[in-house]
């Protein structure tokens, strides 16, 4: 069974960073992409950032393009979402999510994943 974990989340002001963290366990994900979205209040579920299979290269929503960084520890079968130069307009809860997959296809939509975490929140003051 597939588990996702987000860890990382918290309150910071504008123009402050957080460092969120997905752990997965239940698989051997080599041949996963992995996603983060976000969903703010009253609002649907919005795609943040995806990493190619094989981790070779990633794909930012222009929301997020130059503040946000996506990387992969293959070896933790964990993800990171590196968040720079936050905004009040980036507080979400975080999601985490992974598709098992070979394409070199960036999966933006949240209906391609199979598993997801259970979220973490974020909330950045102005």
């Amino acid at each position: 069974q597939v588990q996702l974990v987000e860890s990382g989340g918290g309150l910071v002001q504008a123009g402050g960073s957080l460092r969120l963290s997905c752990a997965a366990s239940g698989s051997t994900f080599s041949n996963y992409a992995w996603g983060w979205f976000r969903q703010a209040p009253g609002k649907e579920r919005e795609f943040v950032a995806t990493i190619r299979w094989n981790g070779d290269s990633t794909y930012y929503a222009d929301s997020v393009k130059g503040r946000f960084t996506m990387s992969r520890d293959n070896g933790k079968n964990t993800v990171y979402l590196q968040m720079n130069s936050l905004k009040p307009e980036d507080t979400a809860v975080y999601y985490c999510a992974v598709v098992r997959t070979y394409s070199s296809y960036y999966h933006t939509s949240s209906n391609d994943y199979d598993y997801w975490g259970q979220g973490t929140q974020v909330t950045v003051s102005s």
